[in-house]
């Protein structure tokens, strides 16, 4: 059920054998991500549980969920941009659908992450989660 987006990432990943190339693809997607407005990171936008700096902003136009998000860590912010390509454009109603740890688990990310960045990985899919099902 991964979006066309996230399926890219993935076939990307595939041609890919290290994981230091495949750290650097995941910097080189956050570097590309367009970044928050200050005046959004802001305690209610920020995700809790997460080792560096995580702001998550809902953005919904005729029951289609987006989210933009900025971090403070490269490693993160290239994290966050992998799940707007999961998430982003997917109509509200299915965002609970996805199994965000099995479609993840495709680009192994969760075996080369720290313990810190699993977990806010973890946090960041809950949050996407809880602000699709507020929107709906």
């Amino acid at each position: 059920m991964a979006t066309d987006a996230f399926e890219s990432i993935v076939e990307d990943f595939e041609f890919l054998d290290d994981w230091e190339d495949r750290y650097a693809m995941v910097i080189d997607l956050g570097k590309r991500m367009e970044g928050l407005d200050d005046a959004l990171k802001v305690p209610a936008t920020k995700v809790d549980g997460c080792a560096s700096q995580v702001w998550l902003v809902p953005r919904i136009d005729n029951g289609i969920f987006n989210f933009a998000g900025d971090s403070d860590g490269l490693i993160v912010k290239g994290v966050i941009a992998v799940l707007q390509a999961l998430f982003n454009g997917v109509p509200l109603r299915d965002v609970a659908a996805i199994d965000a740890h099995a479609e993840l688990g495709r680009l192994k990310l969760e075996e080369h992450l720290s313990g810190q960045r699993t977990n806010g990985l973890r946090a960041m899919v809950e949050r996407i989660r809880k602000l699709a099902a507020e929107a709906a």
